[in-house]
This record gives structure tokens, sequence and C-alpha cells, in this order.
């Protein structure tokens, strides 16, 4: 019992992220809450009234009693008269999903925009994505309460603004916040796509709690686990590993002005560009994935070799930060085995025998999803924290005032 009172923690709103996600599949009495919080019975009641009025939750079936007299009522969380809405903003995909308050993805689709386009362009696309899902009729009725969004670029997550983004100017402290709340009057939240597929990542796999998820594909970067927590660091750039030199000598240029950055030779169009030098027809990174899944071996031996490169500087960060796993994800993850394996050859052939014991790395669950559902826990979280709660109650209230 003393687990569970401390997972519904204070009971002025009701802590529905532990009473619902973490309590989803079950149901409590009035004399339950009030023993599980230590509330009075009067004070609890209260509460369910205020989130039964907002559909925050529900009024289950009773159950058989045993002693004489009525059936006691049975209270449950709802998640599917409010949801989230997940945005994942990327060079090679663009997707959109539809959550209930249970983290789960209800419905999904993509949209059709170029981040060179600019974020105006882009985010209308994004938004337009979003309400057709919702206009859907199987979700009638259905209330946002956030909106999760993740780009690939490097993110002021308080703020919600891309920075440094050295290619692309126009996103470059854009308010990506602002902007969207022109479409929904909900809060807005921002982060990187690479921290995203952590949480994604993490979503899928609960004991992950200290884990490095790189996200490989136009680009490359890493989120990182901490503890069971994202570790975003001081201004957002924990785990922007793209930027970082390579150990060979690697004479290439960088769109950030210096030369032989890792993301300039292993990301998805280096290896199209070095393809391209050897007479293989290459554009980007999906013609890569699908010349590698052919069997083309020079597709595959690039791809490999951009996984050496990619585990040279893992290798580093596994020193520092001695993670349990490594998660592979993003479109160059989808080219069969040969990028986890060139990571793996060069991780436990030069990282500490220390370091790589129980090590694991993988290739990620969902390698192109994953940040599409790290945005929607994102989202989904916010939603249902104490002050945000308090403010889907309050406005419900004054609605029906």
């Amino acid at each position: 019992m003393a687990r569970e009172s401390k997972q519904l923690g204070s009971f002025d709103a009701i802590d529905l992220f532990s009473f619902g996600r973490a309590q989803v599949d079950r149901s409590f009495t009035l004399s339950e809450l009030s023993e599980l919080t230590g509330r009075a019975r009067s004070t609890v009641a209260l509460r369910l009234e205020e989130l039964l009025a907002a559909g925050l939750v529900a009024s289950g079936p009773t159950r058989p009693s045993t002693t004489p007299g009525r059936p006691s009522a049975r209270f449950s969380f709802e998640p599917v008269s409010w949801g989230t809405i997940a945005i994942d903003i990327g060079r090679s995909h663009n997707l959109v999903a539809l959550l209930n308050l249970s983290g789960q993805i209800i419905a999904e689709g993509s949209f059709v925009a170029e981040m060179a386009d600019g974020p105006v362009a882009v985010l209308d696309a994004a938004a337009a994505a979003a309400s057709t899902l919702m206009a859907d009729s199987d979700h009638a009725g259905w209330r946002i309460a956030a909106v999760g969004v993740g780009i690939a670029l490097p993110v002021f997550h308080e703020e919600g603004r891309p920075f440094n983004s050295t290619n692309l100017p126009e996103w470059d402290h854009f308010d990506v916040p602002g902007h969207l709340a022109t479409h929904f009057s909900v809060p807005v939240l921002v982060d990187n796509d690479a921290n995203l597929m952590a949480l994604g990542e993490l979503a899928l796999r609960p004991d992950a709690a200290e884990m490095i998820a790189v996200e490989a594909s136009t680009g490359i970067g890493a989120g990182i686990i901490n503890n069971g927590a994202l570790l975003r660091g001081a201004k957002g750039a924990a785990g922007a590993i793209g930027h970082i030199p390579v150990p060979r000598d690697a004479d290439v240029p960088c769109i950030c002005g210096r030369r032989g950055c890792l993301v300039a030779v292993a990301s998805g169009p280096a290896i199209a560009a070095s393809l391209s030098d050897l007479g293989v027809t290459a554009a980007g990174v999906d013609d890569v994935v699908e010349l590698a899944l052919s069997g083309n071996l020079e597709a595959i031996a690039a791809v490999r070799r951009a996984g050496n490169d990619i585990g040279e500087i893992l290798t580093t960060c596994i020193s520092f930060f001695n993670p349990a796993l490594i998660a592979v994800g993003g479109r160059l993850a989808t080219a069969g085995n040969h990028l986890v394996a060139g990571i793996r050859e060069v991780i436990y052939q030069k990282a500490t025998p220390f370091a790589t014991e129980g090590l694991s790395v993988v290739r990620s669950l969902e390698p192109v999803r994953a940040a599409l559902i790290g945005a929607g826990i994102m989202a989904t979280e916010f939603a249902l924290s104490e002050d945000n709660l308090r403010r889907l109650v309050s406005s419900h209230a004054s609605a029906g005032s």
C-alpha cells in the first residue's frame, strides 16, 4: 500500500499520471482512494466530482459487495475523452499521431513538407495533418490537452525554439509553440528528435534506465537517458555527437564550417555522396537504404564504415557515461543490420572491457517511429502534470459556468 500511496501523491488535483497510466486497468472505490491518498472522503469526493465533470475520470461498473447495502461505485482513469498530438519533423520524413492519455497511439499518418520550405509551411502542414486525424469520426468529441513536437535541429526545450540551424536560417529561434498556438489553443512542447527518440525507446524498454539512443539519418544525434530520465544538458546540447570530429583523417567539409565532423562522413547524404564518387547512383538516405537492402556491396560497405565512425565517437561516450544499452535508430538503421554491426565492431574492440561488460548495442525497436512516440510521451506527461490538470479542470469549470 505504501508504494501506491506514493504513486497517487498529492490529491489536490489527483495525480492522474500515476492514477492513470500506472493504474490504467484498475478502478477504485471512494474509500480506497481516501486510504491511498490519506485524504478525507469529502476531499476525495470533491476532487472526483471535478474530474468526472471534466471527463478525466469515469465512474465504472460496481462490483458485488460482500457486505449488506448498496455496492460502492468504482472510479477509473478515463483515457479516451482527452488526447495529445505528436509531430515528428525530420529531413527525410514527417509523421503525426493522435494519442490517448494512456500514451497509446490510436491514429497516425504522414505529411509532405520540406524543412527547407521554412517553419511556417512545415508547421502548417503538420497542423493540417493532425486536424485530419482528429476529424475522423472515431475521435469525434475528443479534446486535446497538449501537443508534442520533435524537430531534427537543436532545440531550446524550455522555449520551444530551434537554434544553431546553420543551413536552415529561417528555423533559427523560430517560435514553434507560438505558431502552432494559432492552430491549437493548448500547450505545445518542442524538443530535438534524438532526445525524443530516447524517450520513445525508454517507453518501449522501460528497464533501460541508462541508455544512449542514436539517431542516424540525414543527420546524426543522440539522446541520453540517465537514471530513467532524459538528460538535456545546460543548454539542450547534450548528445550532439554529429559535430564531433571522427578520429580517422577525414578532410570532408561540414555545414558547421569545420572539417571531418561525424555528420559530414557518416550521415545518409554523406554516404550517398561517397557512393556517387564510386559511380553508384544515390541522391540521399533513402537511396542508400534501398541499395543496401538490395545487396549492393558498395552501399553495404559504406553503411558499415559509417557504423565504424559512429562507433568511434560512442567509444568515448561509453567510457564517460557507462550506459547499459545503446539503441540505434533513424532511417540508416533500417538498412539491414549493417550500421549496428559496424558500431558494435568498433565499440567491442576499442572500449574498455569493464565499460562494455553487460552493454547491449541493438537496433531501435522503432527505428523510424521512436521520436514520434517520444513526442507523444512528452506531451502526455505534461498533460498529466498536476499544474496542467488544474488548468484543464479550471478551464472546464469556467466553460460550464
